[in-house]
């Protein structure tokens, strides 16, 4: 005989799930659940998306980011345990394309962050061995420091298409210094040296006082693509749309006309979901008492 768990006066009383039979349900009931569980299935999938994306604004730029130096072949800007900072040959690259590159070693990656009250704009970025990247005032470049200052602050600039041998500017940013300062004019993170045989022995020199904005200082910028804005807000958008029917007739408290529906979705997307839920109330009323 089967010995029961022991229970006390008061204990809630758990009842058992009925479990479901596709089989049996009805064919609308199938298909609501189906599309349930392929609406959460590309929800995670959006929020789980590791591939690689070209910055388009300096605004877009937070989380993991890969900063793309302007050599042959292509570099990216990346940090020893020690916070010497060089410049590390790409490997994942199609066809030698900077535009294609994603990282293949942690010591690549920079988290981006915007500075809150800097009204520039400004943005630090964290390596992996959570040190900040900084330039000093003489234009040289580490990343030691566990804490944000003067230093550890940049401005990122769309580089201008002049200033680009690709004479396109998608993706393409000028990154201001500390060193600006210093000279007291515009200095940015600039790389010299870059052919392949440099490139391999890892002489490319990257430093903080790049003078102005040309080719040298002209840095690709990849990012995750569940960070970028643009793509969460859409997420956010669908989200907004997803309503039922029924629930909207809900709110309103009465059968709805497609054209009715279409409305009230459109201005859940809109922000103004309220409001056209009470001017949809009050035209029922109205057309109730019509004669």
């Amino acid at each position: 005989m089967p010995i029961k768990p022991l229970s006390f006066k008061g204990d809630k009383k758990s009842h058992k799930k009925r479990k479901r039979d596709p089989e049996n349900e009805p064919a609308n009931l199938q298909s609501t659940s189906l599309a349930t569980h392929s609406n959460a299935a590309n929800d995670e999938a959006t929020d789980e998306d590791d591939s690689w994306v070209s910055c388009d604004l300096p605004s877009d730029l937070t989380g993991p980011t890969l900063l793309v130096l302007p050599t042959t072949p292509p570099t990216a800007l990346a940090s020893d345990p020690h916070g010497n900072i060089f410049g590390s040959p790409l490997e994942n690259v199609i066809e030698g394309d900077p535009a294609t590159a994603e990282p293949h070693d942690v010591r690549q990656v920079w988290i981006a962050t915007r500075i809150a009250g800097t009204g520039e704009g400004q943005v630090s970025f964290k390596g992996a061995h959570e040190k900040y990247l900084g330039c000093d005032t003489h234009g040289i470049l580490s990343a030691k420091r566990e804490a944000i200052g003067r230093e550890e602050a940049f401005q990122v600039i769309i580089a201008e298409e002049s200033a680009t041998r690709e004479g396109s500017v998608a993706g393409m940013f000028a990154v201001k210094t500390a060193a600006s300062k210093e000279e007291r004019k515009d200095m940015f993170i600039c790389a010299t040296g870059g052919d392949e045989e440099e490139a391999r022995k890892k002489s490319v020199e990257v430093r903080g006082d790049g003078d102005g904005i040309s080719y040298n200082t002209t840095l690709r910028i990849r990012m995750q693509a569940r960070f970028k804005p643009r793509l969460k807000a859409n997420k956010e958008m669908k989200a907004k749309e997803k309503v039922s029917r029924r629930e909207l007739e809900a709110a309103v408290g009465r059968k709805l006309d497609d054209d009715e529906v279409k409305r009230l979705k459109r201005a859940r997307r809109d922000g103004t979901y309220h409001e056209e839920v009470l001017d949809v109330r009050v035209k029922g009323k109205h057309d109730k008492f019509a004669s």
